[in-house]
């Protein structure tokens, strides 16, 4: 049953929110911080481009980020504020390399709504203040006196924390410019502004009516009630009394708030809009002493009725920019204003270029960057220009950084690096885009199919929005993508050399079979043609070749070592094997050769004056297996240890070179023999590895200095013998095992990654790379020798397929080998903007478009599927659209149309009309279950006389609010409807009907619905939450039986638009976790997710070790993992239950060696244990 789960990232968030740059890591570094939904990023500005530095978790959903410099400090502080009311101050910490928590509280309430226009963090430049806009309520009056009306007003408030003089924030306080006069008889006066003669604060309990104790009684003996639910706040935070006095600033309907710079006072400006939806801005002082706003210098009415940016400027200017849809204006205390039409946009994102405020980069909602420009004499603006300079992302943030180079953070695509030329290109921009950083979200819908049919699936994500909009194949592995191949047979070895040994590029490629070895070289048109070395021996086979020092050549050969010139291909030196013994196995580097002869002989040379020299022989009892010895210390000509691996006692062992003695001998255990071995080095970690004839592979940390081997690990890589070469990618060195299933290993944070390569079968791999293939690899499957180059080492391999347009709908038909998908695209004249709709067919191998399917006007795809039905061996496209006309509030119409696919195309076999949308469909029996606004209906496939087919109503179930997603197995109906959380539906046959067998009464708002098991469904809510419930199939009464329990829940964080059951990861049948079901999930801020579901003894172990590492592993910022993964919506809050963290349990892999041992005492349980269970873990994804 799957009760207990286990969810984990796959792909964390890439849609980017905030962005902000300073000197956070050092005086003299220049930051840029990007914030992701529930992650920050620190990265650090250098000549070549941006450096990650920091990649953490936040326990809360980034309202606001901003960096601020306190008074004496040298660098910059980082405030952050979340969605749920919590917010913190970091500092960075460059000794440790960390962030310290500076402050952290908590400013949420129980009363009150979210503003209607999200949170507002904003710093004073002075740094005095921080204000948080963040409530709205109302303030319900309530008379009895004389049958008056119920009274209702909205207020607004702000919450502040000041500074004190040492620049450490103070308490909280809330802060407004309304106040409630009255009169002598109790009666409410008119509104007006807070002045000296305004009454005492009432003693309020928040949250509670409580009786106004200056009023007087009304008529019928009844005090006069005042019912205060919070209000839209600006919070102040003073160390005045515990309990706030809580004021209100009446402008409704706040668009933006800043801070105003060279202001005495701190100072706000307010962008609002009145109840008749005319914008104004107002200023306002904030009191710190009366803890009040007072009427502030300045206002501006009647602006651009789509203004809703404000821009502070900084001094000396001062004043604000106020951006709007069709005007830009500028206004400030001096009663400057300045104004300048624009072309109608909406521009939501911006960044200062100049520290005097004169320009600013703006970014509009269809991704083109604009210059904005105020002109100025001294400290006069004398006016505003604006500037067009070119396309990017769609921008959700814009960080100028330095030099013209500028960061786009983007929610919508991709975020962008770009660069800002003087001199436009050939279409008029001056954009040059220098790095493109990949965004998933938001993922609307997506599929999961297995395209080379071997269990491992890959998702294709409907993603991006507008212009941005795409598709994105994302598959667990990196991408070789092939640059030129031959067919070759019987491929035993390969080898890259070069022309010199100081060379940079590879100019041979030396290709050994059984009884020859050939020798490839680049010619004048970089092609690879055959080609001799003289002083080799073409007629054997090739044990091993390298470039040596002094310009030479090394080949290894059954019989003998040859040492030749790179300059003249002549043989210089060479030694012989003695007579009755052959060479098995070598290995070499730029200085030394190492070779097994058989019957246990190891043979050690070394390359001195051009010649080779016999150093050392040793007898060991057991035949070798492998061998290798790759430099791993300060000089990378030569080693000082050996790695041997053993036949017989199944052991790796450790030599000292040049004396050939014994340092360290491991036993692996078992009877697989080590076939390849190897000593590396990754981001400054030494390793060994070793790996076995079954595809396990051995790691060990090795001590360079001693040859001690530490922190044994075994991972399982294929089923076939391994076979270990390093490789470099842009300057990186990692390691690739070519097998069955070939992967490559490399280093993140100190930690080995293993990830899958898109081939099915590699023999042999060495690193090529050449002018005209830089960093390329060589690889030999069967018959085929192929050059390619590799994508970024990375876990998750993601392709583009740009579409200009938004997908919305997704669905995978492998019997036609394509996939189709519902998309818009917006269409923009000068008179008015239009949606056109589409199904798009593409080849699901190449990506190539196939056909296309317009839509009616006003008409969108809502769902589609492929199935087939009873009594017919077609499959079919089906897909369910709504007719979205602007007067109706809920589609009134719809269609359910099936396709056929044919020579390629889309051919409509069948339309059938709806009265409503058809928000989904399933296949379900032989027949078609559609979800159509508030009814499930199902169709059967009826055969007319024609010999065309019909789809005919069959049976329905009403009793939704919107059925909007629906999902089967066998005869039962699993609904998540828009309100009323999920039901299940039971089909009958004999009766032909839908019945309702059990609900959950919650009044979850869902946002997408699967069935785990017969028994367990998993929905996600619109509070980013996830729940389980369970079907009461053995309940004793009718009551519990129509009732679905709640059995699970948990806060994701996360928005999820779909779950899919499939795995992006290659199943083992071997491995216990390749046994256990995963369901994959896609969300707004282009997370992939996966969620296992464990066998409980696997639950409650893993439950035990999050407990733990909740004790060691801290929040940032002190926020509180109980809190975060606590179920949380609008109606309840509830301790997260029968889900664990992943990520938080798969994060002890990148504890300390000491920390680790600390949780392992805690748990009772072994470090290696522990690392095993949890690496075994990060394995289902």
């Amino acid at each position: 049953m799957s009760v207990w789960n286990y969810v984990v990232t796959a792909h964390k968030p890439t849609s980017v929110s905030h962005s902000c740059v300073g000197n956070f890591t050092s005086p003299n570094q220049l930051n840029l911080i990007i914030a992701k939904c529930t992650r920050i990023e620190i990265h650090l500005l250098t000549p070549q481009g941006l450096q990650p530095m920091l990649d953490v978790p936040i326990y809360g959903r980034i309202a606001t980020i901003e960096l601020f410099r306190p008074h004496n400090e040298t660098q910059d502080f980082l405030f952050i504020a979340t969605e749920r009311y919590k917010f913190c101050v970091l500092q960075w910490d460059a000794e440790k390399s960390e962030l310290l928590t500076r402050a952290m509280g908590d400013v949420s309430d129980r009363i009150g709504r979210p503003t209607d226009n999200g949170q507002i963090g904003i710093i004073d430049p002075d740094c005095r203040l921080i204000g948080l806009h963040l409530m709205m309520a109302y303030l319900s009056c309530t008379f009895k006196y004389q049958d008056a009306p119920l009274i209702s007003f909205d207020m607004l408030a702000w919450q502040v924390i000041p500074f004190d003089n040492k620049g450490q924030l103070k308490e909280a306080f809330n802060i407004s410019s309304t106040t409630l006069p009255w009169s002598s008889d109790g009666s409410l006066l008119p509104l007006r502004r807070s002045l000296s003669d305004r009454p005492p604060a009432l003693p309020l309990t928040r949250g509670r009516s409580v009786p106004f104790t200056g009023a007087r009684s009304a008529g019928d003996g009844e005090p006069l009630l005042i019912g205060l639910p919070l209000p839209s706040v600006l919070l102040l935070f003073l160390p005045s009394s515990p309990l706030s006095h809580w004021f209100w600033l009446e402008e409704l309907q706040v668009l933006d708030i800043k801070f105003l710079h060279g202001c005495v006072k701190p100072t706000i400006v307010v962008l609002y809009q009145d109840n008749k939806d005319a914008r104004h801005v107002k200023t306002y002082e904030v009191a710190l002493k009366e803890k009040d706003f007072v009427e502030g210098p300045w206002s501006q009415n009647n602006l651009d009725n789509g203004a809703g940016l404000l821009i502070p400027v900084p001094a000396p200017l001062g004043g604000v920019i106020i951006i709007g849809e069709e005007t830009i204006v500028y206004c400030n205390a001096n009663a400057t204003f300045k104004a300048i039409p624009i072309k109608q946009s909406i521009i939501r994102a911006y960044g200062r270029v100049d520290p005097d405020g004169s320009r600013y980069l703006l970014g509009d909602s269809t991704g083109t960057l604009h210059l904005l420009v105020l002109t100025h004499e001294r400290e006069r603006v004398t006016g505003l220009k604006v500037e067009y300079l070119g396309e990017t992302s769609i921008a959700s943030s814009i960080s100028y950084l330095d030099n013209g180079v500028v960061y786009i953070g983007s929610r919508f695509g991709d975020s962008q690096l770009v660069k800002l030329n003087l001199q436009a290109d050939a279409s008029g921009s001056f954009v040059e885009v220098l790095e493109q950083y990949v965004n998933l979200g938001p993922i609307v819908d997506f599929c999961v199919v297995d395209l080379d049919r071997q269990g491992q699936g890959q998702v294709v994500t409907c993603s991006g929005a507008s212009k941005d909009g795409s598709l994105r194949v994302v598959r667990n592995g990196i991408g070789i993508n092939e640059q030129a191949s031959v067919e070759l047979q019987g491929i035993k070895g390969l080898w890259s050399l070069k022309s010199s040994f100081n060379d940079p590029y590879d100019m041979y490629l030396v290709v050994s079979f059984i009884s020859e070895t050939r020798f490839l070289a680049m010619n004048m048109e970089d092609e690879l043609e055959e080609t001799e070395i003289e002083g080799f021996d073409a007629q054997t086979q090739t044990l091993f070749c390298q470039n040596a020092i002094n310009d030479l050549l090394i080949q290894v050969t059954a019989n003998s070592v040859l040492l030749v010139s790179c300059t003249s291909r002549e043989l210089v030196d060479q030694w012989n094997a003695p007579a009755g013994f052959s060479v098995n196995v070598a290995s070499a580097n730029a200085s030394q050769v190492l070779l097994a002869t058989g019957g246990g002989h190891l043979v050690y040379l070394e390359i001195r004056d051009n010649k080779l020299i016999e150093v050392k022989h040793a007898q060991l009892e057991h035949e070798i297996s492998c061998l290798d010895l790759n430099p791993i210390g300060d000089n990378p000509q030569y080693s000082s240890l050996a790695a041997v691996g053993m036949w017989t006692d199944i052991s790796v062992r450790i030599f000292s070179l040049p004396d050939l003695e014994l340092i360290r001998k491991e036993n692996l255990g078992g009877e697989i023999v080590p076939r390849s071995v190897l000593l590396c080095t990754l981001e400054g970690v030494s390793y060994l590895l070793c790996a076995l004839g079954d595809g396990n592979l051995f790691s060990f940390l090795l001590n360079a200095s001693t040859g001690e081997l530490t922190d044994k690990k075994k991972v399982s890589l294929g089923t076939q013998p391994i076979s270990l070469r390093t490789f470099s990618s842009k300057g990186t060195t990692h390691v690739f095992a070519s097998s069955d299933r070939p992967t490559v290993i490399y280093s993140s944070n100190k930690k080995l990654l293993y990830s899958n390569v898109n081939l099915k079968e590699v023999n042999h791999m060495c690193p090529f790379n050449t002018a005209a293939f830089p960093d390329s690899l060589a690889i030999a499957k069967e018959g085929e020798l192929s050059i390619g180059t590799i994508d970024d080492i990375q876990k998750l391999h993601i392709r583009t397929i740009p579409l200009k347009e938004q997908a919305r709908r997704i669905c995978h038909q492998e019997q036609s080998r394509t996939l189709a998908f519902c998309s818009f695209k917006y269409n923009q004249t000068s008179m008015e903007e239009s949606e056109s709709h589409y199904i798009r067919l593409l080849d699901h191998q190449t990506f190539e478009f196939l056909s296309i399917y317009t839509l009616d006007q006003y008409e969108c795809g809502c769902s589609i599927i492929s199935c087939s039905f009873a009594d017919d061996n077609n499959v079919y496209y089906c897909v369910g659209t709504a007719y979205v006309l602007p007067e109706e509030n809920e589609p009134s119409k719809g269609r359910i149309l099936v396709f056929a696919v044919e020579d390629g195309r889309l051919q409509l076999i069948v339309e059938k009309e709806t009265k409503g949308a058809v928000y989904s469909l399933n296949a379900f029996n032989g027949k078609l279950l559609a979800a159509i606004n508030q009814k499930i209906q199902l169709y059967k496939w009826m055969l007319r006389e024609d010999g065309t087919h019909e789809l005919q109503s069959e049976c329905g179930h009403h009793g939704h609010i919107l059925a909007l997603y629906t999902q089967t197995r066998g005869d039962f109906i699993v609904v998540g409807d828009l309100m009323k959380s999920i039901s299940l539906l039971v089909y009958k046959h004999e009766e032909s009907a839908i019945e309702e067998r059990a609900r959950d009464y919650n009044a979850n708002w869902m946002t997408a619905v699967e069935m785990l098991d017969d028994e367990v469904y998993i929905g996600a809510e619109n509070s980013y939450n996830l729940f389980t419930v369970r079907k009461n199939s053995d309940a004793a009464t009718d009551d519990e039986r129509a009732r679905l329990e709640v059995v699970g829940e948990y806060h994701l964080g996360e928005f999820v638009n779909r779950f899919r059951h499939g795995s992006l990861v290659m199943r083992l049948p071997d491995s216990e976790i390749g046994q256990i079901p995963t369901v994959i999930f896609g969300t707004i801020n282009g997370v992939l997710g996966i969620i296992a579901s464990l066998p409980h003894d696997h639950y409650v172990f893993l439950e035990k070790l999050q407990s733990t590492l909740v004790k060691f592993i801290k929040g940032v910022g002190n926020l509180s993992h109980e809190q975060w993964r606590a179920f949380h919506n609008d109606k309840k809050t509830a301790e997260a239950r029968n889900f664990l963290d992943g990520d938080l349990i798969e994060s002890f892999l990148d504890l300390s060696r000491s920390k680790m041992e600390e949780v392992s005492k805690a748990m009772g349980v072994s470090v290696e244990e522990l690392s095993k269970r949890v690496e075994e873990l990060t394995r289902i994804h």
